[in-house]
């Protein structure tokens, strides 16, 4: 039997869910709803002997985010890497010629890596009732029954029964107004489009090579002149380079004939902003939805979100306001201006503000950091080391670094000299020491490091040694 491959996009940044999401940080890596990522959750609704092993597209920087949660969720997988975001469309084309390359005529099942859907087996059912008609050649997209008339979401115009439980598409709708999405929620006909999609991969590729003959050749050769290193293929960064990005919806969905539609009726949503991740979860009797170190009083129809256990948030007699609390930034916004939240990232990023883009904890392949305290000549950090994992063999030039464990056992190397430091031992790094650090144990550990010096800057950094290869 043909497989079912899943295709896991993940290369968005989701800027309005912003300051949660950020590009250092996307939402599909984040715990969103519940205690996984929305990336875990994708991997784990594809866990089945139903599907193959995943294929992850992925952007570079995001490589290690995305190898580690494969591996928490006990799964094994292709991660594709993006040298730039070229939309859909390009990733799509991607997939579906490397599948038939190296596996043969397979079923591909393109789906976000950021939506949530909480019934695994209502997924499951959904793919398959779409199984025949895309064995036998059409495109098939899936479209969740509309519950109310929603202006930020795409339509699909349905119209006659096709294959199975497919009907065909009459038409593709983009975002309307309030009082066009009550006229489609009132015909009974309109699905929301919850931009998955199952096809065979050479049909696809017949569908490109008609449509987006320029984007398909320029995809083939990036595919064509791929790197393979351990767990990760990198796409050929001049070959990518050539592509014009377009969504798949246009470049090919909107412009086909052979293209049908699936019903879903489990819950499902984008999670596109504050409002449609608090749509998700409980709120209290008066609307409002409270979460972390927040509370409310005389609010209505007010979200409190406290993600800083340091800061307590408090809302007094708010009505209709979004409230977001990181550790180094604060949204207040209109609940009817959640669309525009990307506005507030764009006016960050053009003041030159980090948090536009930069979290404050920065998460790298053998754990994440964060700054305590910045100040002119010294800089604290926090260092948490996941159980196996090693930084890099470097030296600084324009600073000296003081380590202190306080928690776990650290393996250090400094020059010559190999140590092992427990629970609230400390080492001295000299400016210019060759040094490492490492966690060879099966427990975290926790490193608060003092540096001092000129320069602190994070690109003050001579490597001569990397397990994780970052120079690729």
């Amino acid at each position: 039997m043909i497989e079912i491959v899943p295709v896991i996009l993940c290369g968005g940044v989701g800027s309005r869910l912003w300051p949660l999401s950020r590009k250092s940080l996307p939402k599909q890596f984040a715990p969103l709803i519940g205690a996984q990522s929305l990336f875990e959750a994708a991997v784990t609704r594809v866990d089945s002997e139903a599907f193959a092993n995943p294929l992850v597209i992925t952007s570079r920087d995001h490589r290690f985010l995305a190898e580690k949660q494969l591996r928490d969720c006990g799964c094994a997988g292709t991660i594709f890497l993006e040298p730039e975001g070229k939309n859909t469309a390009p990733a799509v084309f991607a997939a579906a010629h490397h599948v038939v390359k190296h596996n043969g005529d397979e079923l591909l099942l393109v789906m976000p890596s950021d939506h949530h859907i909480p019934d695994q087996d209502a997924f499951k059912e959904m793919v398959m009732a779409g199984r025949a008609a895309a064995e036998a050649g059409a495109i098939v997209t899936f479209g969740v029954a509309p519950d109310r008339p929603e202006t930020g979401y795409g339509y699909i115009e349905l119209g006659q029964p096709s294959a199975g439980a497919a009907f065909a598409v009459k038409k593709f709708h983009e975002k309307p107004d309030l009082a066009t999405a009550k006229t489609m929620l009132d015909a009974g006909h309109y699905m929301w489009n919850a931009g998955i999609f199952l096809f065979r991969a050479s049909a696809m590729l017949a569908h490109a090579k008609k449509l987006a003959p320029d984007m398909l050749a320029a995809v083939e050769m990036a595919i064509d002149g791929a790197r393979e290193d351990k767990n990760f293929w990198h796409f050929d960064d001049a070959a990518w380079a050539k592509i014009q990005g377009q969504s798949v919806d246009y470049a090919i969905l909107e412009k086909t004939e052979k293209i049908a539609c699936v019903k879903f009726f489990g819950g499902w949503s984008d999670l596109g902003d504050w409002n449609a991740v608090a749509g998700q979860l409980p709120h209290d009797g008066a609307g409002n939805f409270i979460t972390g170190s927040a509370s409310q009083i005389d609010c209505q129809n007010t979200t409190l979100w406290s993600a800083s256990d340091g800061t307590q948030l408090v809302g007094l007699g708010l009505q209709d306001i979004v409230t977001v609390v990181m550790d180094d930034a604060v949204l207040v916004a209109d609940a009817n201006r959640m669309q525009d939240v990307r506005k507030v990232v764009d006016h960050l990023e053009r003041a030159g503000v980090s948090q536009a883009n930069q979290h404050a904890k920065d998460y790298r392949p053998w754990g994440w950091f964060e700054s305590l305290v910045n100040m002119p000549g010294y800089q604290v950090k926090r260092l948490h080391v996941y159980p196996g994992a090693a930084l890099s063999l470097q030296s600084h030039q324009h600073r000296s670094e003081h380590w202190v464990v306080v928690s776990g056992t650290a393996s250090v190397v400094r020059d010559n000299e190999v140590l092992t430091l427990a629970t609230n031992e400390s080492v001295y790094i000299h400016m210019g020491q060759k040094h490492r650090l490492a966690n060879e144990t099966d427990a975290p550990l926790t490193v608060i490091e003092v540096q001092t010096g000129e320069y602190l800057g994070e690109d003050d950094i001579v490597r001569y040694e990397d397990v994780y290869r970052r120079d690729l």
